[in-house]
C-alpha cells in the first residue's frame, strides 16, 4: 500500500495513485505515550488492540526500542492478562513474541502463560504454547515438556499443530528435548487432521534428516497408504524422490518408491499430482518411457480452467524440454493454445517451451504467432523469448532468414537496454555461428544503429562492422551507416566509428582514398579522442602524404592482437620518462598483472609483496622475482624464469608464524620461495629452513636449500628450496613441509637477544604442485582472430561431464582454476540463471608455446553440467596436453 503524500488530506482527490495508510506519520515517541492506556483501571480492548498494532508495525519496520523502552512496554502489556477479551489476548501473545523479553523478565509472564496452556479455551492453549516455546530457555522447557508432549497428541488439531510447529523452532536450540517426543510425533502422523499430519511428518523428517537409513525406513512405512492429507502427501513425494536419488540409478530397491510416485499421479488432489509429476521429471537418468505418465498428467493440466495449474504444468514442461525435448512434443498442440493465454507468464513459458520442442516445419507458424504476442509482454519476458529463438536458430540453421527477420523486426520496436542487448547479442552469435547469416545480420544491425539510443550497443555493432564488413562482397555499402555516426552521435560512438572506418581503409584498398577523405574531416571534431584517433589512422593509412604504411602493416596494426596486456602497457607508459631513446614495447611484461591491493587488505598485500620487495619498486612482480633469483649463485644456472605463481598461504591467520610460498618454474627446476614473518615479539628465529618431504612427488629431487639467517619480529624474510625435475615436463605432486629453526629469546623492551637458544620446528600446510603452476596467463584481446589464425587441423575437441553443480559459474571457475589460463573477453562471467555459456581461455605452456581454449558449458534440469572443450595450439602436443589435464583432474 502506498503512503499518502505529504500535505495531502485523506479526503482530497489525487487521481487514485495513492491509498491512505492508517500508519502514515506515526512516531515511536507518540506511540509509547499511547501505550499508557494498558495501565488504565478500566481497559478498553479496542483501544489497546490499536496501540499494540502500532507497536507491532514499528517493530516490523525496523524501529529499535531501547532497553528501558522495551522493558516499560513489556510490563505494561503483561497487565492485559486481566482482560478476558479473546481478540485482545491474541494481540497480547503476538506482542510478547515480538518484543522478546530478557531472561529475567520472562518469569513475569511464565505463570500466566502456563495457566493459559492448561486453559479450557483451545485458542488460549495453542497460542500460549507458541509463545512459551519462543521466549523460554532450556531450564524452563524441562518443566513444561510433559505438557508439550501431551499437546502433540491433543484431540484439538489447533493445539496439536501449535505444539508441532513449536517443535521446529525448539529443534534449533534444544534438539534433545524434541527428539524425546518421537513416539508422540509418530502417533500424530496418523492423525485424522490434514494439518496435524502435515506438521508431524515434516517434524519427524527434520529429526531424522541426518540418518539416511532412518529416512528410508520412514518413507517405506508411509508409502503404503498411511498418509491421507494432501499436504503431507506432497511432503512424502519429496522425501521419496530424495530416497530414490540417494539409491542411485538402476537400483532395483528403488522400484517400490517409483511405483508410489506413479500412484500419486492418480490422486484426487491436484497438488499431489503436480508434485509427483514434478518429482518424476527431476529424477536423474530417468528414461523417456518412464516420463510418459508424468507428461500425460501435465498435459491434462494445460487445459485446466485454473491459471495456477496451467502455470505449474507449463513451467514443469519447460524444464523437462531442456533435457528431454522429444518427451514433450506430444503436448505441442495444447501449448500452442496457451500462447493466447491472458496470463502473460503462462504464455511466455508456452512460447519458450515450443521453441525448444518444435521441429523445423513448425518454425514459420510459431514465428507468426509470436509476432502478435511480443507487443503484449514485459521486457523480462521478451528476453526469455529472444534467447529461446537464438537457440532454435542454432538448432535449425536453415531457418536463419525467418528468425533473423523476426529479430530485426523486434529490434526496431520500443524496449529497454537489456532487451535490446539480448537481441543484438543473439544476432552477433548467429553471425558468428552461421556464415550465411552474416550479410543479412550486418544489414539489420546497420539499420538499427541509425536510430539506436544506447552508446554501448552502437559501439559494439561498430566494432563488429570493422571486423566483418571488409570481408563481405560489397564493403562499400556499410560506409554510409558508419560515417553517419561520426556526424550524428556522441563522442564515444564517434570515436568507435573512426576506428571502424580505418579498418575498412586498411583492408579494402579500393576504399582507402575515400576513407582518408572522411578521416580528414574528423580532424576538426571537438572531442580530443576522436581527433587523436583520426590523426593516428591517417598516419597509418598514409593520408598525411607520406608513403602508405597500409601497404605493409596497417592491417596488422589495427586488427592483430597486442602481444602484451593493455594494463601492463598502460603501466609501462606511465613509468616511461621522455628521453632520446624511444619507448620499447618489448620491455612491457607479457604476464598478466594482478590488481593493486586495496588499503583494507594491506596486511595480506604485505605478505604477497614480501618476496618481490628485495628487487625494489617500479618493476613488475615477475621482474622482481627474476632479479631476486638471479642474485642467488645457486640458481644462476637454472636458465630463464618461465613463471612465478601467486603466493599460497601455508599457515592460518593469526598464528605465531606467518608463511606463504611462491613457486618459480624453470625449464628443469622449480624453486620454492618461502616468505616468512615472525609475529612473536619475544623471539628471534635463526637458521630458518623448510624440510620438504617428497614421498608423494617422487619425480622431484632437492638440489639446493638457502636458509634464512635470522628472522626478527615483524620483519619478512625468505628461505628457498630448489628441486630438479625432468626438463619440459609437467611434474606434479603433493609435498609435506616442516619449518625448522633455532629459537632465541629476545627482550621486547630493549631488543637484546640471548646468546643461547633451542632447536624447534613448525608444521606447515601441505603444498600441491598442479598443472596450473606450469601455465602462464596470456592476454588475447581479439580471441576470434587469434583462434582463426591457427590451423584447424591442430585442434583437439572432446566432451566431459562435470557432475552436479550449483551453478554454471561454479563450473566455469573450477575449470579455469584447473587449467590456470587467462579468461578472455570477460567470458569468465556467467549471466544469472544461464543454462549454457561459452568461456574463452588463453595461456602459454613451457617452451613458450601458446594455446587457446574454447569451453562450451551446458546444464540440464538436474544441474548436471556437461562441457565441450576445444583446444588449439601451434604444437598439437599442447592441445592434447590441455585435454590430458582436464581428464586427470
Amino acid at each position: 500500500m502506498a503512503l499518502l503524500p505529504p500535505g495531502m488530506k485523506k479526503d482530497e482527490d489525487f487521481d487514485g495513485e495513492f491509498e491512505y495508510s492508517p500508519f502514515f506519520g506515526i512516531e515511536k515517541g507518540s506511540v509509547l505515550q499511547e501505550a499508557r492506556v494498558f495501565n488504565d483501571p478500566q481497559l478498553d480492548p479496542r483501544r489497546c488492540a490499536q496501540v499494540i498494532t502500532k507497536l507491532l508495525y514499528l517493530l516490523n519496520q525496523g524501529e529499535t526500542f531501547t532497553k528501558t523502552e522495551a522493558t516499560e512496554v513489556f510490563f505494561s502489556v503483561t497487565k492485559l492478562f486481566q482482560s478476558n477479551d479473546i481478540g485482545l489476548r491474541r494481540f497480547l501473545y503476538l506482542m510478547i513474541k515480538e518484543i522478546s523479553p530478557s531472561s529475567d523478565e520472562v518469569i513475569i509472564v511464565t505463570s500466566s502463560l502456563m495457566k493459559d496452556m492448561n486453559s479450557k479455551t483451545d485458542l488460549y492453549r495453542a497460542n500460549a504454547i507458541r509463545v512459551l516455546c519462543r521466549i523460554t530457555d532450556g531450564g524452563l522447557l524441562g518443566q513444561i515438556e510433559r505438557y508439550l508432549k501431551q499437546a502433540v497428541v491433543d484431540k484439538n488439531p489447533v493445539v496439536a499443530s501449535a505444539a508441532l510447529v513449536s517443535g521446529f523452532h525448539l529443534l534449533k536450540t534444544n534438539p534433545d528435548i524434541v527428539r524425546r517426543w518421537s513416539n508422540e510425533i509418530q502417533e500424530a502422523v496418523h492423525s485424522k487432521s490434514p494439518l496435524v499430519q502435515f506438521h508431524a511428518l515434516a517434524l519427524l523428517h527434520q529429526i531424522r534428516q541426518s540418518d539416511r537409513l532412518a529416512i528410508s525406513k520412514l518413507v517405506t512405512s508411509l508409502v503404503r497408504g498411511a498418509v491421507r492429507s494432501p499436504l503431507a502427501q506432497c511432503l512424502l513425494v519429496r522425501y521419496t524422490s530424495q530416497v530414490i536419488e540417494e539409491m542411485g540409478p538402476n537400483n532395483n530397491n528403488a522400484r517400490p518408491f517409483f511405483e508410489f510416485l506413479e500412484s500419486c499421479l492418480r490422486q484426487r488432489a491436484d497438488m499431489v499430482m503436480l508434485e509427483a509429476a514434478r518429482a518424476m521429471t527431476e529424477l536423474t537418468d530417468i528414461t523417456g518411457r518412464e516420463l510418459t505418465p508424468a507428461i500425460t498428467v501435465l498435459q491434462m493440466f494445460l487445459s485446466s480452467p485454473k491459471p495456477v495449474l496451467r502455470f505449474a504444468a507449463i513451467r514443469t514442461l519447460n524444464k523437462v524440454a531442456m533435457a528431454h525435448p522429444q518427451a514433450v512434443t506430444n503436448c505441442n498442440i495444447d501449448m500452442e493454445t496457451l500462447i493466447s493465454d491472458p496470463n502473460r507468464s503462462i504464455a511466455t513459458l508456452a512460447i519458450t517451451t515450443l521453441l525448444k520442442t518444435g521441429n523445423e516445419a513448425s518454425v514459420d507458424r510459431l514465428m507468426k504467432q509470436i509476432t502478435n504476442f511480443m507487443s503484449d509482454i514485459a521486457d523480462e519476458f521478451k528476453i526469455v523469448v529472444v534467447e529461446a529463438i537464438r537457440s532454435l536458430c542454432l538448432k535449425y540453421p536453415q531457418k536463419y532468414r525467418v528468425l533473423m527477420n523476426f529479430l530485426s523486426g523486434i529490434l526496431r520496436e520500443e524496449g529497454g537496454f537489456e532487451y535490446k542487448k539480448a537481441i543484438v547479442d543473439s544476432i552477433l552469435i548467429l553471425i558468428r555461428e552461421i556464415p550465411d547469416a552474416k550479410e543479412i545480420g550486418l544489414s539489420h544491425l546497420c539499420e538499427f544503429i541509425e536510430d539506436c539510443e544506447f552508446t554501448y550497443l552502437s559501439s559494439q555493432i561498430l566494432h563488429l562492422l570493422g571486423n566483418e564488413g571488409p570481408k563481405t562482397p560489397e564493403p562499400a555499402r556499410y560506409i554510409r551507416f558508419i560515417y553517419n555516426r561520426v556526424i550524428l552521435e556522441n563522442a564515444t560512438v564517434r570515436a568507435s566509428a573512426v576506428s571502424t572506418l580505418a579498418k575498412f581503409g586498411a583492408q579494402v584498398e579500393s576504399l582507402r582514398p575515400r576513407i582518408v577523405t572522411l578521416l580528414r574531416r574528423c580532424l576538426y571534431d571537438n572531442d580530443d579522442e576522436v581527433r587523436d584517433r583520426a590523426t593516428l589512422y591517417l598516419n597509418v593509412l598514409g593520408g598525411d602524404g607520406q608513403e602508405s604504411v597500409a601497404a605493409t602493416g596497417a592491417s596488422d596494426f589495427m586488427l592483430e592482437a597486442l602481444e602484451v596486456p593493455l594494463v601492463n602497457l598502460e603501466a609501462s607508459l606511465k613509468q616511461y620518462e621522455p628521453s632520446e631513446a624511444p619507448f620499447d614495447i618489448d620491455s612491457v611484461p607479457k604476464e598478466v598483472k594482478g590488481l593493486p591491493p586495496s588499503k583494507a587488505g594491506s596486511k595480506k598485500a604485505a605478505k604477497e609483496a614480501a618476496g618481490a620487495k628485495a628487487a625494489g619498486g617500479g618493476v613488475s612482480a615477475s621482474e622482481a622475482y627474476e632479479k631476486l633469483l638471479n642474485s642467488i649463485p645457486e640458481f644462476a644456472t637454472f636458465g630463464k624464469l618461465f613463471k612465478s605463481s601467486a603466493p599460497v598461504e601455508l599457515t592460518e591467520a593469526e598464528t605465531e608464524y606467518s608463511v606463504n610460498v611462491v613457486k618459480h618454474v624453470f625449464p628443469a627446476h622449480m624453486v620454492f620461495q618461502f616468505n616468512c614473518t615472525n609475529t612473536i615479539a619475544e623471539q628471534m628465529l635463526q637458521d630458518v629452513t623448510v624440510l620438504m618431504d617428497l614421498a608423494e612427488a617422487e619425480e622431484f629431487e632437492e638440489v639446493a636449500s638457502i636458509p634464512l639467517k635470522a628472522m626478527a619480529y615483524g620483519v619478512p624474510g625468505q628461505t628457498f628450496v630448489a628441486l630438479s625435475k625432468p626438463e619440459g615436463a609437467l611434474t606434479l605432486g603433493k609435498i609435506t613441509n616442516i619449518m625448522k629453526f633455532k629459537v632465541v629469546e629476545v627482550d621486547p623492551n630493549t631488543g637484546d637477544a640471548e646468546e643461547e637458544g633451542y632447536e624447534d620446528e613448525y608444521q606447515l600446510e601441505d603444498l600441491e604442485v598442479s598443472s596450473a603452476d606450469y601455465v602462464r596467463k596470456l592476454s588475447v584481446p581479439n580471441f576470434r582472430a587469434a583462434w582463426e589464425a591457427i590451423d584447424p587441423s591442430l585442434e583437439r575437441v572432446d566432451e566431459y561431464g562435470l557432475g552436479v553443480r550449483d551453478s554454471l559459474q561454479e563450473a566455469v571457475e573450477a575449470v579455469i582454476t584447473i587449467l590456470g589460463m587467462q579468461p578472455c573477453e570477460s567470458s569468465e562471467n556467467v549471466p544469472s540463471n544461464a543454462r549454457s555459456h561459452q568461456c574463452l581461455l588463453a595461456g602459454t605452456f613451457p617452451g613458450d608455446v601458446s594455446a587457446l581454449v574454447r569451453l562450451s558449458f551446458g546444464m540440464d534440469a538436474q544441474k548436471q553440467v556437461a562441457m565441450k572443450l576445444a583446444a588449439r595450439s601451434e604444437d598439437v602436443t599442447i592441445s592434447d596436453l590441455v585435454h590430458e589435464i582436464i581428464a586427470n583432474a
